[in-house]
């Protein structure tokens, strides 16, 4: 189902690789993760460089001793490997934050006037803007039709930003990032890019092209600490409230009056997360050094290959909004005639040891548009992924719509978990768990 010509192997090795799961159907299997979309594992070389850190570890910017300094360096030297890695301007400052989401409302606290978007966002790009009353832009049959429905909107009526995605997180898309950079400007607009999606699949330059604000995440770029950035010019940050009030945050408070530190350290009060922060640079370290044009081949390959298969098996539908006007990352979403996505993905994990994501993927108005709402199943490749893992997928597809699922599943509640799953968590998980029932959102 999928081409034989090519074999395409990991491109770097991840924590976990090879990791046995248990079947439903008695056994272990080897875990196929196509869910790195939603959250990757870590590089092993940032697992090791955390593991280089973690017996120096002690606070950050405050403290005289020792291990302080190496932190204090590590953490600051990370917000120059970061943006290096993105292209970032000389004068451009590196927020350190949780994560896309978080980096996107600490900006929506600075914007000094109307917000423009389009209606295709993640809920991350969207939901900031809705909320401080931005302008919505829907999405048009065609790309060009909507860069000038875009171009439309900036010119009916002044704005102070364009937030656009980088690449859709449902559909794989890759926006005309130069083109959009430049339209905002010469309607005296900034830009701020949503990189969760793109920046772990392709190096960009946000200098070359026109980016004003990047925003993205560390646990989808291969290093799951908890940390984000959000890169960019300095003077609205600096203009505005303090994101969190607490210590590091200041320059001299009284009991009646504080005076706020400049950024970075404006935004970042509280003790920061160094490990997040050392982690992501640790991974922008390691992509960087791969070979150039290694990334994207090694992912164009795997898409063909995952597209071929799934177009050939019957009642499978990929979604998207322009087919083939753009570049499209490693992020396939489908639909399977007859069955529930979450049916599908729970079959996937439980008969096949595939992980997936399903539902709608905190972006619910491009699924109105793309299902009418209904749930999705996602399938997204990374550095790690192999022709075997696409291939285990197809053929576990191929199987579900020949035959059906060999297992019983629960269907009244909608969640259609395994009944008598045998599994069983890891033995270190000591709490009265059960598997959650799949995100919807």
């Amino acid at each position: 189902m999928t081409r034989a010509s090519t074999r395409t192997a990991p491109l770097a090795a991840l924590v976990g690789a090879g990791t046995e799961i248990p079947l439903v159907t008695g056994g272990t299997v080897a875990y196929a993760n196509l869910d790195l979309a939603a959250s990757a594992p870590a590089l092993q070389a940032v697992a090791d460089r955390v593991a280089e850190l973690l017996p120096l570890y002690s606070s950050v910017h405050r403290g005289a001793g020792y291990a302080s300094a190496v932190c204090t360096a590590a953490y600051e030297a990370a917000r120059l490997e970061i943006a290096a890695f993105v292209g970032a301007r000389g004068d451009d400052v590196v927020q350190v934050v949780r994560n896309t989401t978080d980096a996107l409302n600490l900006l929506a606290t600075a914007v000094p006037g109307p917000v423009v978007h389009l209606d295709i966002e993640h809920h991350a790009n969207l939901l900031p803007w809705q909320r401080i009353g931005g302008r919505v832009v829907s999405a048009r049959a065609t790309l060009a039709e909507t860069v000038s429905a875009v171009a439309a909107e900036l010119s009916h009526s002044p704005a102070a930003l364009l937030a656009i995605t980088g690449a859709s997180n449902v559909t794989g898309e890759v926006l005309p990032l130069r083109e959009l950079a430049d339209l905002a400007h010469a309607h005296g607009a900034r830009i701020v890019v949503d990189g969760a999606q793109l920046v772990p699949h392709r190096r960009i330059d946000i200098a070359d092209l026109g980016v004003d604000y990047l925003a993205f995440s560390g646990h989808k770029l291969y290093a799951p600490f908890g940390a984000g950035v959000l890169i960019g010019p300095r003077d609205w940050l600096d203009a505005a409230p303090a994101y969190l009030a607490g210590g590091g945050a200041v320059r001299e408070v009284g009991l009646d009056r504080t005076a706020w530190a400049p950024v970075p350290a404006r935004h970042e009060a509280g003790t920061p997360n160094v490990i997040g922060a050392v982690a992501l640079a640790a991974a922008c370290q390691a992509l960087a050094a791969l070979p150039q044009g290694a990334l994207a081949a090694h992912e164009a390959e795997l898409l063909q290959q995952l597209s071929d298969g799934l177009d050939a098996v019957p009642g499978v539908t990929t979604l998207a909004l322009w087919p083939g006007e753009v570049e499209r990352i490693g992020v396939v979403t489908f639909v399977v005639d007859g069955h529930p996505a979450e049916l599908v993905a729970q079959y996937l994990s439980a008969e096949h040891g595939i992980g997936v994501r399903d539902g709608r993927f905190c972006a619910h108005p491009l699924l109105g548009r793309l299902t009418a709402g209904a749930s999705a199943v996602r399938a997204s490749l990374g550095v790690g992924s192999s022709t075997g893992d696409v291939e285990r997928l197809v053929s576990a597809l191929a199987t579900l719509v020949a035959d059906g699922p060999g297992w019983r599943y629960a269907d009244a509640s909608g969640d259609h978990l395994p009944l008598e799953d045998p599994r069983t968590l890891p033995g270190w998980i000591t709490a009265a768990v059960v598997p959650a029932s799949p995100c919807t959102t």
